[in-house]
C-alpha cells in the first residue's frame, strides 16, 4: 500500500471511534482534514470515492447503488434535504445515506475540507451545499 492509502485508513478509522452516532459528520471530517484530506469526490450510483489527499489520490470502490443500464431519478431538492436530516439526526446508515441521495437524484457530491461545504449535483446542473459546522477533535 501506498503512504496515502496508510495515511486515509487511519484516519478514517480514527474517526469512526471518536464520532458520535448523532451529528457525526464534523468529526469524520476535521479527522479527514488533519490527516491532510482536501476533498472526497462520490459519484453516484457507482459509490466510487475520490479522495485527494496531501500524499496523493486514493479511490475507494464500495458497492453500486445500481448495475446495468438505469434512468437518474430527477434532482429533488426537499428529498435530499431529507435524507441529510435524517442521516445528521442518527437515524440512517451510510449505506441509506447514499441509496437516499441517489433517489433524490444526486450523481455527484463534493466535500471541501478546508472550506467546510458538501456540493450535491444533479445530471442537469443543479447544485445544492451545504456547509458543517467546525469541531474541535483531541
Amino acid at each position: 500500500m501506498s503512504k496515502a492509502i496508510d495515511n486515509l485508513q487511519a484516519a478514517q478509522q480514527r474517526a469512526m471511534a471518536i464520532r458520535p452516532k448523532v451529528g457525526g459528520f464534523p468529526y469524520l471530517a476535521e479527522v479527514l482534514r488533519l490527516a491532510g484530506v482536501r476533498r472526497n469526490v462520490w459519484s453516484l450510483p457507482a459509490c466510487q470515492s475520490l479522495y485527494v489527499t496531501k500524499d496523493g489520490p486514493v479511490v475507494t470502490l464500495g458497492t453500486p447503488l445500481a448495475t446495468g443500464t438505469a434512468d437518474v431519478p430527477p434532482f429533488d431538492r426537499e428529498a435530499l434535504i431529507k435524507a441529510l436530516r435524517t442521516d445528521q439526526a442518527g437515524e440512517s446508515t451510510f449505506s441509506e445515506f447514499l441509496e437516499a441521495s441517489w433517489r433524490a437524484g444526486v450523481v455527484r457530491y463534493d466535500i471541501d475540507f478546508s472550506g467546510r461545504t458538501v456540493a450535491y449535483y444533479g445530471c442537469n446542473g443543479e447544485v445544492y451545499i451545504e456547509s458543517y459546522p467546525a469541531v474541535e477533535v483531541k
